[in-house]
């Protein structure tokens, strides 16, 4: 049975949107009662509830295209914020371990209506290291006292679930692929004070796959079976990042760390962060500069 798609303007036409509504609390209804054994889904209740918050969110909604195009038009400054990471998008992230949505800055052309050519920048951010929750790949991760200290210094926990993130070595290889896949034209490195402390740091560079060293990370998860990463090790620095805000003050090797990431990457570093606070920022590029 076709059932028809509603729309958040459909909560503005009655008739129209408790007609979808009634097509779509046949076909659930069915299925609630014959397959799952559990009441159905009350119409009038449902219909009454929903247009009472259309009423709410009615100052909220507009034409979200044309608004945007209108402040295009006007030179200003307009910042699209991703969620998640870009290894997590459904179609080029490490599927099946991935989110229900397109996570890679394209998706805010999809999102909003704009074409891709109306974005001017796209900033990744990234950690100093690595992390990633629950299951799926991660050849650089760490289940030494370095894992530790990342996951412990870094606060490394989820914000809703309080689950521990994994933590791991900074994988430029996998970068660089989210790189393309998303056209970054520049980095903020966040979390630098984390590794504050660390004689040695490693940057994973590639993947050695059946012997055989690849920079570019598998196409299927099943491939990650096995893989090793290659790592590039560099001397870490005893001095404290925290709360540095210009870049010559960074201890040397510090400075060393960031760019030989960024000539890994082969993309600049604009923004460094150095702490949770708004101004424990370093600021080299700044992203409405042009």
């Amino acid at each position: 049975m076709a059932r028809r798609a509603v729309r958040v303007a459909d909560l503005f036409h009655r008739d129209r949107f408790a007609s979808k509504l009634g097509e779509i609390l046949d076909f659930h209804n069915f299925a609630l009662q014959h397959y799952y054994r559990q009441p159905p889904v009350d119409f009038q209740k449902t219909l009454d509830t929903q247009l009472a918050m259309a009423e709410r969110i009615a100052p909220l909604v507009t034409d979200v295209t044309r608004a945007l195009e209108e402040l295009r038009a006007a030179s200003a400054n307009v910042l699209f914020e991703g969620a998640q990471g870009a290894m997590l998008d459904v179609d080029l992230g490490t599927y099946p371990y991935v989110t229900s949505s397109n996570t890679t800055a394209g998706y805010a052309a999809t999102g909003t209506g704009l074409g891709p050519k109306a974005f001017d920048a796209v900033l990744g951010i990234v950690k100093a290291y690595t992390t990633r929750v629950g299951a799926g790949p991660f050849p650089t991760e760490l289940f030494d006292e370095y894992g530790e200290h990342l996951s412990r210094v870094g606060h490394e926990f989820g914000s809703v679930t309080g689950r521990r993130r994994r933590c791991g070595w900074f994988d430029s290889a996998a970068l660089k692929r989210s790189i393309v896949n998303s056209s970054v034209t520049g980095l903020c490195i966040t979390k630098l004070d984390v590794l504050d402390g660390l004689d040695t740091i490693r940057i994973g560079v590639g993947y050695r796959i059946n012997g055989e060293v690849s920079p570019d990370p598998p196409v299927s998860v099943e491939d990650y079976a096995g893989i090793e990463p290659v790592y590039e090790e560099l001397a870490g620095w005893r001095e404290s990042t925290v709360g540095v805000t210009t870049y010559e003050a960074l201890p040397a090797n510090a400075r060393r760390y960031l760019e030989r990431l960024q000539a890994l990457v082969k993309v600049p570093i604009d923004m460094i962060s150095t702490g949770p606070d708004r101004e424990q920022t370093i600021v080299l590029r700044h992203p409405f500069a042009g």
